[in-house]
């Protein structure tokens, strides 16, 4: 029977190990790991910041689940999302900093205002255009960007391979009807810790 068992387990890592991993990745990073610039072990970092960050703002208020969004680059913590006052705007930037590894922290939350669903509506349909347009433009590698839009302002997180392609980000962003402002957070390959060989 144990042996069976060893050779059930035996058999499943193989089978296993032949399955290929989906666009967010097998750690969960939201990027595909076989496009990731960042070296593995770099992933692996920035995965256990996010959960981390994310186990430790659950423990505050699991409305934080819904409200915010949190993304680790290069042991950098971005954030962005709505919450009721500014002390918990300050109280989230502090989690952030205590985060094991945090290099820098970008706090894009904004305070929460009575819901406006043409406003709202609006915002979806910014990121989805946008979102679209980097997956069509062959010269951007879309799965490396997070988008997040809030009053009109978009907000862009993600690695860039080349100024060329963080430049064409920033365009297709500036390009969509209605956009007041890009706010970009995009980080050069050449600017990470530890570059994929």
């Amino acid at each position: 029977m144990k042996f069976n068992l060893i050779k059930f387990f035996l058999l499943f890592l193989m089978i296993a190990s032949c399955v290929g991993t989906s666009s967010t990745g097998i750690f969960g990073t939201g990027v595909s790991i076989a496009l990731d610039p960042r070296s593995l072990g770099t992933q692996i970092d920035d995965s256990i910041m996010q959960k981390n960050l994310t186990a430790r703002l659950l423990v505050k208020d699991k409305n934080y689940l819904l409200s915010l969004n949190t993304k680790v680059l290069d042991g950098r913590i971005f954030i962005s999302g709505k919450v009721s006052s500014l002390d918990e705007k300050l109280l989230i930037t502090k989690i952030a900093w205590e985060t094991d590894g945090a290099r820098s922290v970008r706090n894009d939350i904004k305070i929460r205002e009575e819901f406006n669903f043409k406003r709202s509506t609006k915002d979806i349909l910014i990121t989805s255009q946008l979102r679209s347009a980097l997956i069509f433009n062959k010269g951007i590698k879309a799965v490396n960007y997070n988008l997040d839009t809030y009053k009109k302002k978009i907000y862009i997180y993600g690695i860039a391979h080349s100024e060329d392609e963080k430049k064409n980000v920033i365009d297709e962003a500036k390009n969509i009807t209605d956009v007041e402002d890009v706010i970009a957070s995009i980080l050069l390959v050449e600017d990470l810790r530890i570059q994929k060989d």
